[in-house]
């Protein structure tokens, strides 16, 4: 069974509070908690954590519904739908500028709340998904380094001059910085008869 969402529902109206709050319940939406001012708004939006805030914009106290929001959405991604009376073009860029997930024009239809509510839903879910899957090709991208071109390599010292095409450096700490290969050292054969001659010499020595 999908659990009931929960809602913050801002309103500085009682009466009208509570008619929103009884039509949201009857769509079978949960109301957390309400609030009057854009400062209850915030401590009780992060006292209950709800799953969506309805806020109007018009709020007593010296806060509006505007800065409410932007204040709560500085610090979480949850879905916010304004509803408000006023049809104001000022205002009604101001709210967008916020990136809300609704704007619903007083008085509405009941039907218009829900499927406000439900596409704010739908949106929040892909936004979340899209966030993750963002976060999982970075991942991908920071993990997977390889190398590619020409690489300027002195024919002598066998250094690698870098990016900025000033600094120059061993060709081990190049690529361990460029790609995710790692090095492990050895000797192969011929350094090693190249570097410890006597070694080999008394291993070539026929026993007595």
């Amino acid at each position: 069974m999908n659990q009931k969402i929960r809602l913050l529902v801002v309103e500085d109206d009682p009466n009208v509070s509570t008619v929103l709050c009884a039509r949201l319940e009857s769509l079978g939406y949960e109301v957390a908690a309400t609030a009057e001012t854009g400062l209850e708004a915030i401590s009780r939006f992060y006292r209950h954590h709800p799953d969506l805030v309805t806020m109007d914009i018009l709020l007593k106290g010296e806060m509006n519904g505007i800065e409410a929001a932007t204040r709560i959405s500085e610090r979480s991604d949850v879905p916010i739908i304004y509803m408000t009376c006023l049809s104001d073009r000022k205002v009604f860029e101001r709210a967008i500028a916020t990136n809300p997930y609704g704007y619903i024009i007083k008085p509405y239809e009941i039907n218009e709340l829900r499927s406000a509510i439900e596409i704010a839903r739908v949106k929040h879910k892909a936004a979340v998904e899209q966030k993750a899957l963002i976060a999982q090709l970075q991942k991908a991208l920071d993990e997977v380094k390889t190398l590619s071109g020409l690489l300027p390599i002195c024919a002598s010292c066998k250094w690698i001059r870098d990016d900025d095409n000033q600094t120059w450096q061993p060709i081990e700490e190049y690529i361990a910085n460029h790609s995710n290969a790692d090095f492990t050292h050895g000797i192969c054969p011929e350094c090693a008869r190249r570097l410890y001659p006597d070694f080999y010499k008394e291993r070539r020595q026929p026993p007595p």
